[in-house]
């Protein structure tokens, strides 16, 4: 899905003035090591005894030797030479490849099949009707400069998993990105999407979000497009040219209602072995209610050009050329879609190097190897890098290096459709997973560019360590480095203030869109989400022009950040296999959830602000009168008066959260000096912190999401909602929900304060 990648590039694509630019970048470059604090390789490592550190460094700069960019080349060229979606013969035959190469490299290697719910199209139907008829074409071209575009044969055809079947024909409207607040602009314009066909731009959310909020609203079917502006020539030469998506480019992917619960629609909560007993399709919560197909700019124009009704607000009109009306369009779409509802085998690939002192504690890393065509950047960068890693440490074995706990290198299966492979293997193994997993180390796709990074707090400092380890290969200062200085020039003035005011490396809170969603937030496994980004450019994602000839030339030319990941995530498996005392820190935890209780505080002010406004406006018949004086929007009702709720609870338990972890802290530099089995107990409770912050009800409206602290919003799919009961209460205005998930939060914490406590008694 490679959600953190697509986030990563939108990022760093931000331009602001051009001459601000090229001043910051000389300044930043000519005295950037002044700015930001010296530092040099140095034999100190958290976790490690001085002895023990110097033996991890000199093994880490032998595995820097051994990484080849030339590797990853000749890997990914077998592993995109043909689709390789689930259920295809080429995603079978790339199990079996990577499971061969982790058997030579001297890993007990493994292929676990699960057989999942796939859906695959059988009828595609999109025309408009009337005076102006037209029938979309569905279908990208094959392209002379693009060498397995032509594989029509075995490509999937565009399409959006797991929508409903359907045959519709109905009037259209625009919803712009689909996301509640359009709705809510639509509703001002007395616009009403019920009975209608919707059309929504990529973009703003997760794509399942739009034909969830769609069917909410009434609507029939959905139908999303990518929109020049955002994903075509409105941002710089379009493919084979350039790097942007054509017109007839269309990105596939799945719909499925992500942020209720990923896996096998059909066996939530289980396995989807062979014999699983499994849902009736009707039953499966998790499926799209309406039709939804993903269409090309090029098909999108004439829809557009259908439109009638008030001229979209500027905030939503796209690049292509025309004026957006929101509609509803005088003639009718006619809309059918019809599925295969099979069940497809998928491979899992489990490779283990056991460990020589601590084998039931397990250091796991995984990147997925399925994809919705060929792949080459999502996932296939991630996962050769991947691949690297594990041959690199094969070939340390081979030298005498023996990791004190067990190494766990995955090759799942299944991601894109709804993270199949991932959430199948962990809730097979979840009750040993949550004995020995100390933490869960994921990538996805990969290209040229700057250091992104998600997870859990508590690994914060750690990281920071990896990112001044790491070269950057095009600048020569470490990752760490550039990405402050990337901060800096394309940040906005707060982000640039904030930046100059920390110069740590910051690891942002995951949502969901990759396989670290189970490992997190089912079980509550300490996770790092890691990966490059941002000057790949463009993207050809989840189409058929997402290839190996697209790779090479713009997403990262001889797999330089390739070998990089591979330096990264490769040290950060190596340091957590080998640490005395595994490198997590509560400080740096207290203070993220300290800063997240101060936002939804916040939040809850500025609702009830809010509130207070629209409902005088009202009163007072002045609410909105919009672009056009002489014409008053319609006026929303009145909203409910934001009650007093009560964050004392939680305000206590952040004091004593702040407390035991400052006394932890002072004591954490001691932890080496104890004895071997004094260290075991610590690290039990150590990497058993973050399963504190899960509760076994999960969150309201989707049990299956356990973690309290981090989870994908309920309405942005991808998109992290921290303290998502208490945060999204809020936004959605139940007061009651939000008071009780108050005190839980407040147990929670408690709960994990204790669990720390235990761990200064052993220190003390």
């Amino acid at each position: 899905m490679n959600g953190a990648s697509q986030l990563a590039s939108n990022f760093y694509s931000k331009a602001g003035s051009q001459k601000l630019q090229t001043i910051m970048r000389k300044y930043l470059l000519s005295i950037l090591s002044l700015l930001f604090f010296a530092i040099t390789y140095s034999q100190k490592i958290i976790g490690f005894s001085e002895a023990n550190a110097a033996k991890q460094t000199d093994w880490e700069k032998q595995f820097d030797a051994q990484l080849k960019a030339s590797n990853q080349d000749e890997w990914m060229k077998f592993l995109t030479s043909h689709p390789h979606h689930v259920g295809s013969p080429q995603d079978k035959a790339n199990a079996e490849y990577i499971a061969n190469l982790f058997k030579q490299w001297g890993y007990q290697t493994e292929i676990e099949t699960y057989y999942v719910l796939f859906p695959t199209p059988k009828t595609r139907q999109m025309e408009l009707l009337g005076a102006n008829p037209f029938k979309a074409k569905l279908q990208e071209p094959t392209l002379s400069a693009d060498k397995t575009s032509g594989q029509k044969a075995e490509q999937l055809p565009t399409y959006n998993a797991y929508s409903a079947d359907g045959d519709v024909t109905a009037e259209l409207v625009f919803v712009n990105r689909g996301v509640p607040e359009d709705y809510e602009e639509l509703e001002k314009m007395g616009v009403d999407v019920k009975g209608k066909i919707v059309i929504a731009k990529y973009g703003g959310s997760w794509r399942g979000i739009k034909p969830k909020v769609a069917a909410e609203h009434g609507a029939v079917g959905c139908i999303i497009y990518s929109d020049p502006a955002d994903d075509g020539y409105g941002q710089g030469d379009d493919y084979p040219n350039g790097s942007w998506r054509p017109k007839d480019g269309a990105q596939r992917g799945s719909v499925m209602d992500l942020p209720v619960a990923p896996g096998d629609p059909l066996t939530p909560g289980t396995p989807s072995l062979k014999d699983a007993k499994r849902l009736e399709l009707k039953d499966a919560y998790t499926l799209m209610k309406i039709p939804v197909m993903p269409i090309s700019y090029s098909d999108a124009l004439p829809l557009l050009q259908s439109l009638k009704g008030a001229v979209a607000p500027a905030a939503w009109r796209g690049g292509l050329p025309i004026t957006y009306h929101v509609g509803p369009s005088t003639d009718k779409i006619h809309f059918k879609l019809a599925f295969n509802w099979d069940i497809k085998p998928l491979y899992n690939v489990i490779a283990k190097l056991p460990g020589s002192e601590l084998p039931d504690e397990w250091v796991i890393r995984g990147n997925h190897h399925d994809g919705w065509v060929n792949g080459a950047e999502d996932p296939i960068s991630g996962m050769v890098a991947e691949m690297d890693e594990a041959r690199a440490i094969g070939e340390l074995y081979k030298k005498g290096f023996r990791p004190k706990r067990t190494l766990v290198f995955c090759a799942w299966d299944g991601e894109e459709p709804a993270l199949l492979g991932s959430t199948e293997w962990v809730e097979h193994h979840a009750e040993e997973l949550k004995q020995k997993a100390v933490a869960y180390i994921n990538t996805d796709g990969n290209e040229r560019g700057f250091l992104y990074a998600g997870g859990s707090h508590t690994l914060e400092p750690f990281f920071n360590e990896i990112t001044n380890a790491v070269k950057d290969p095009q600048t020569g200062v470490t990752v760490n480095e550039r990405s402050y200085a990337g901060t800096l020039v394309n940040g906005d003035v707060a982000t640039r203030k904030k930046t100059l005011d920390d110069k740590t490396f910051k690891l942002e809170p995951l949502g969901s869109g990759s396989d670290f969603t189970p490992f997190l937030q089912h079980l509550g496994i300490a996770t790092l989400n890691i990966g490059y980004g941002g000057e790949g450019t463009g993207g050809q994602y989840h189409s058929i022009y997402d290839s190996y000839d697209y790779f090479a030339r713009f997403g990262d030319p001889g797999l330089v950040y390739g070998v990089t990941l591979s330096q990264t995530a490769g040290r950060t498996m190596l340091r957590l296999a080998n640490a005395d005392v595994l490198p997590f820190d509560f400080n740096s935890f207290y203070k993220t959830i300290n800063a997240y209780v101060t936002e939804v505080k916040t939040l809850l002010d500025n609702s009830r602000a809010e509130t207070e406004m629209q409902n005088k406006l009202i009163k007072e018949k002045i609410y909105d009168l919009g672009n056009d004086p002489t014409k008053k929007l319609k006026t929303p009702l009145a909203k409910e008066e934001v009650p007093f709720l009560n964050f004392s609870s939680v305000e206590n338990a952040l004091v004593r959260l702040k407390a035991a972890s400052d006394t932890f802290q002072k004591l954490y530099s001691g932890a080496t000096s104890l004895s071997a089995d004094k260290q075991k107990q610590l690290n039990t409770i150590l990497y058993n912190a973050e399963s504190k912050l899960v509760r076994t009800e999960g969150l309201p409206k989707r049990s299956w999401y356990k973690h309290q602290v981090y989870a994908p919003g309920y309405y942005t799919g991808y998109g992290v909602k921290t303290l998502p009961a208490i945060r999204e209460g809020i936004e959605q205005r139940n007061w009651k929900e939000v008071q009780e998930n108050i005190e839980i939060i407040a147990k929670t914490i408690d709960s994990y304060t204790q669990n720390i406590n235990a761990g200064i008694a052993i220190l003390k």
